[in-house]
């Protein structure tokens, strides 16, 4: 199978690279996406989640990639329901790691309620490249809490900020659920970042989640926990 892996807010493709290893290692193909304006040197400005959702499907149809694994960590629950109905002759699964399952029009700002959407929103408008970022405190507290500090700074240190129309856009599409692929929704045991309980939103799939230990980062804390449970669930 061909997993392709998908970043959440502020990170790049490298926040997947322990678990890649790892499904690598049991006889994989692995692509790790890292999303439009989210790489060191990358022009932000103006990008707007079409551009997400186009860049998933372009490197998969790019690479001609078939029994395709999507796989989307937080915010990227919302680009690979864009993208997935658009790439569905070519997937086998789908796959979220504590991640946001949109509902139709509702922006990830949104889910997360009416205060953290305004506050977002005056932050992209303020900024001069139209992105979004956040600071360690907010990090290491709701993110990555009580994770050596040490640990928490050197990840801190690879984000990047997140061009803001990424997560004030929404999609106009139908759920995942509606089209027929195998879907797992893996929930980490002490995630408290989400929008809504994890029970909820895999419930949005029709889905029980699936545990796995760590905090919202635990594909790096916790990589073979992450890949074992991805490699169970979609039979790899």
């Amino acid at each position: 199978m061909n997993f392709v892996f998908v970043p959440g807010v502020n990170h790049g493709g490298w926040c997947w690279h322990p678990v890649g290893q790892r499904v690598r290692a049991a006889g994989h193909a692995v692509y790790a996406l890292t999303l439009p304006g989210l790489a060191m040197g990358d022009d932000p400005s103006g990008l707007r989640l079409t551009d997400a959702v186009d860049h998933i499907v372009g490197e998969v149809e790019r690479r001609d990639l078939h029994d395709v694994v999507l796989v989307g960590h937080s915010f990227a629950g919302i680009p690979i329901s864009g993208a997935a109905p658009r790439i569905l002759g070519r997937l086998a699964h789908v796959a979220f790691l504590s991640a946001f399952i949109p509902r139709r029009g509702e922006s990830m700002a949104a889910a997360l309620g009416p205060d953290t959407a305004a506050w977002m929103q005056s932050m992209v408008h303020a900024s001069p490249d139209d992105t979004i970022d956040i600071d360690f405190e907010t990090f290491s507290t709701r993110l990555m809490q009580d994770e050596p500090v040490e640990l928490q700074k050197l990840v801190f240190d690879q984000l990047t900020p997140q061009p803001g129309g990424y997560v004030l856009d929404s999609l106009d599409v139908d759920g995942l659920d509606t089209l027929g692929v195998p879907m797992a929704y893996l929930l980490a045991e002490r995630d408290i970042a989400l929008a809504a309980s994890g029970i909820e939103l895999a419930g949005r799939l029709g889905l029980e989640p699936i545990m796995v230990p760590g905090t919202h980062e635990a594909m790096l804390t916790h990589p073979d926990d992450v890949a074992k449970a991805l490699l169970t669930s979609t039979g790899g």
